[in-house]
């Protein structure tokens, strides 16, 4: 693995507490946003729309009046908790009404997060969403801070996906750059640790409930 791949999937492994209730991940626990910026210091919407160099995993419609971005990282178990207990309502409730646009945007922490994070965009797109929950509810088995190709792989395996296309997958510089700018933009936004969520351009960060997500979105869910 080479020194850049290294500080890639290395990122920085270690936990939030607190309030925030998140996994910490390089630049401080509230890392201020270098992009451009409203008047009230949140990204400039058009901004943070625009679709990194990968193009955004994103389930509802894209006409949904409403969107919300999840700065996410695998190895979290912020992330994890947040998918387990608040997520399915939102799907149920919002994404699938046709309310809400939700789009997934990697911020792997670690060294694991970071080839996890490859091997998942590799997938055929109807296995994105499939592969990105197992490797979630598995993650006590691949996660450390050591990569562990072979533990990956059998996540991975579920949905499909042969050694051959596994390894290619995990020597894919297009991938790894593209995931690398997805990174640095959530950075200059003032991502600095997962789950961080932007709704309708609106930033929290920690494992929200449903009620506080339907609060921030507003009467535009109504």
């Amino acid at each position: 693995m080479s020194l850049n791949r290294r500080v890639f999937v290395g990122g920085v492994l270690a936990a939030g507490a607190g309030s925030l209730a998140g996994c910490a991940g390089g630049g401080g626990r509230q890392s201020a946003a270098t992009g451009p910026l409203t008047a009230g210091g949140m990204p400039v919407m058009a901004e943070l729309m625009k679709p990194g160099p990968l193009g955004e995993k994103a389930l509802g419609s894209a006409n949904a009046p409403a969107t919300i971005i999840e700065y996410a990282s695998l190895t979290c178990p912020y992330c994890y908790k947040f998918h387990l207990t608040t997520f399915p309502k939102i799907k149920k409730e919002l994404i699938d009404t046709g309310k809400v646009r939700y789009i997934i945007r990697e911020f792997p922490i670690g060294r694991s997060a970071g080839a996890a994070a490859i091997i998942t965009r590799c997938a055929p797109e109807k296995d994105y969403f499939v592969l990105y929950d197992k490797f979630l509810r598995q993650r006590n088995k691949w996660t450390s801070q050591k990569v562990r190709p072979d533990a990956i792989y059998k996540v991975a395996a579920l949905t499909g996906m042969t050694r051959k296309a596994f390894d290619a997958c995990l020597a894919n510089k297009q991938v790894e750059e593209g995931l690398r700018m997805v990174k640095q933009r959530g950075r200059e936004f003032g991502v600095s640790g997962t789950p961080t969520f932007f709704i309708n351009g609106k930033k929290a960060r920690g494992v929200l409930t449903f009620e506080q997500i339907k609060a921030m979105l507003g009467p535009q869910i109504t």
